[in-house]
């Protein structure tokens, strides 16, 4: 997951998928002291996730992800979507970008207006590369599930499926059809088609 990637000299052989004993604890702070590249940093409890930029299919699921996500909350005065690069950090050893995520709005109607602002988000959601599985459906999972994120979606598009989480799930809903999602009771759900938003961005793959 790190080859290719230039870290500093000091550095450069402590950080892989399996962080050692002796290896350096990475915080938020000396993530976004890194060089400004084309790569994802992203730490989670100490450790360090270097993922290169992502490929053209991957991006076609997160647009168009993005896209009913974002007709659906339209108008919405309760959560806004969002499209990383991002800065989640609710502490010091964490910091993730996910592939999209929802963050709240409050009752007041006023949206965070910088990523210190953001100490919660409604939904995170990331779309798998073969280099980001384990972190995705592992590290970022019990993350984001100790962290109380109402849901967090691994999304498969070789499988076309969506891997559901909630805090206090055991193991994942893999939904394979219809997707509802209903955060807030005093709006419709949200509904998306899986089968045919994974026939629309991937059918030229």
């Amino acid at each position: 997951m790190l080859r290719g990637v230039h870290l500093p000299p000091a550095r450069r052989a402590e950080h892989n998928m399996s962080m050692p004993e002796t290896a350096e604890r990475w915080t938020a702070s000396m993530v976004r002291a890194l060089p400004d590249d084309s790569n994802r940093y992203e730490v989670v409890d100490g450790e360090l996730f270097v993922t290169p930029a992502p490929s053209w299919p991957h991006q076609r699921v997160v647009g168009g992800l993005f896209r009913h996500l974002a007709n659906y909350l339209h108008g919405q005065s309760w959560g806004e979507v969002l499209i990383s690069p991002a800065d989640i950090s609710f502490h010091e050893d964490m910091l993730v970008q996910p592939d999209l995520f929802v963050v709240p709005i409050g009752s007041d109607g006023r949206r965070p207006g910088q990523w210190a602002d953001v100490g919660a988000l409604l939904l995170a959601i990331e779309v798998l590369s073969p280099s980001t599985a384990r972190a995705d459906r592992q590290v970022k999972r019990r993350l984001y599930q100790r962290e109380a994120v109402g849901e967090y979606w691994v999304v498969d598009p070789d499988a076309r499926v969506v891997e559901r989480w909630r805090p206090q799930d055991d193991r994942p809903e893999i939904v394979t059809d219809a997707l509802t999602w209903h955060p807030e009771p005093s709006a419709a759900p949200f509904e998306l088609d899986l089968p045919a938003v994974f026939d629309e961005v991937l059918r030229n793959r």
